[in-house]
């Protein structure tokens, strides 16, 4: 069992034990993992899941709370999933992306400029190594946006944008759920990068490939 998938079988044992229960305050992060056995790194990816099924509710500043489990409230979160994994267009949008990222990417090296490269690498450096679901997929929107810019085709760069919208909570949930999609992200980007600012064009264009159909694969698999 995953980490993370251990992570939320005990949070899940807590409120199904009546140990916590609806409108309940989580002990403090390091309290909770502590007690659980759990690392917080794990803890939190597992909070972090929770709440996107609106089990947990996190209110910054003031902590993280057991929701009121009513029905409806559930049967939201459900309703999303059950949509996810039966409407492919989030699968399609990932194959047409398969088709023209790599494409973007590869005349990007072409075409960027070295004061470009700097701000994607200042956009790397600033998302640090464990960041968050949600971070690192509106780093990875702003990574892949800058690249699509730098290409000098403003029409490749409107489409990449429209087809990456229906894809953002697809993205948010392989980063909670898939145990190494963060570092494999990070990694993948890092080396996208390279590319890009010793202008290798056909390098840039593999490593786009590989980024793209690694999310793909994990879609197909989850679908």
């Amino acid at each position: 069992m995953a980490v993370t998938d251990e992570a939320i079988e005990k949070i899940k044992e807590m409120i199904v034990s009546g140990a916590l229960r609806p409108g309940d305050r989580l002990p403090k992060e390091a309290d909770l993992a502590s007690e659980l056995g759990l690392s917080r790194n794990s803890l939190r990816e597992a909070v972090r899941a929770l709440s996107l099924l609106n089990i947990l509710d996190v209110r910054q500043g003031d902590g993280t709370y057991v929701s009121s489990l009513a029905p409806e409230q559930l049967l939201e979160a459900v309703t999303f999933i059950l949509d996810f994994h039966q409407d492919d267009t989030v699968l399609q949008a990932f194959q047409v992306r398969a088709i023209l990222e790599p494409a973007a990417t590869a005349l990007a090296a072409q075409r960027i400029t070295p004061e470009e490269v700097a701000g994607l690498r200042s956009l790397l450096d600033g998302l640090g190594d464990a960041p968050g679901a949600e971070e690192l997929v509106a780093n990875d929107l702003e990574f892949h946006r800058r690249i699509a810019a730098a290409s000098g085709v403003p029409l490749l760069c409107s489409l990449l944008e429209t087809i990456s919208g229906p894809t953002v909570r697809a993205r948010i949930w392989r980063g909670v759920t898939q145990q190494e999609a963060v570092s494999r992200t990070l990694a993948e980007h890092r080396a996208i990068l390279d590319a890009l600012a010793l202008g290798e064009v056909e390098t840039a264009r593999a490593w786009a490939t590989v980024h793209i159909s690694n999310v793909t694969r994990w879609l197909n698999e989850a679908l």
